[in-house]
């Protein structure tokens, strides 16, 4: 486990993380390691792009789609191979890298703020 320093209550509060669903979910072929393309709508923040190495775990994109992810919305776009990726998916990162998404236990309206 990384030994990290420790975050203020001041930093926490400037990561937005906001509950969005997965609209669209396909295979980046251009990417070098495994990732899907995400397209996921966050409610009145709009919909925006990402990209995810999740295809070890989900092994079929379209069982993304309709499911319900938390993620940070508030980093720059960061131009991943032939993307613009607008927003950080959070996952678990289990045993021999194993990625698991974080999601609600029960569906909220997209957008929603975690705090």
């Amino acid at each position: 486990m990384e030994n990290t320093s420790p975050l203020s209550w001041s930093d926490f509060a400037k990561v937005d993380m906001r509950i969005g669903t997965v609209l669209q979910a396909e295979i980046f072929k251009e990417v070098k390691n495994p990732a899907y393309k995400l397209l996921i709508d966050f409610g009145d923040l709009g919909i925006k792009k990402s990209s995810a190495q999740i295809t070890k775990v989900y092994q079929n994109p379209k069982e993304l789609v309709g499911r319900q992810v938390v993620a940070v919305v508030n980093f720059p776009p960061k131009q991943i191979a032939n993307m613009m990726s607008e927003c950080l998916v959070i996952a678990g990162v289990g045993e021999e890298n194993n990625i698991v998404l974080l999601q609600p236990e029960r569906t909220m309206p997209n957008g929603t703020k975690i705090g």
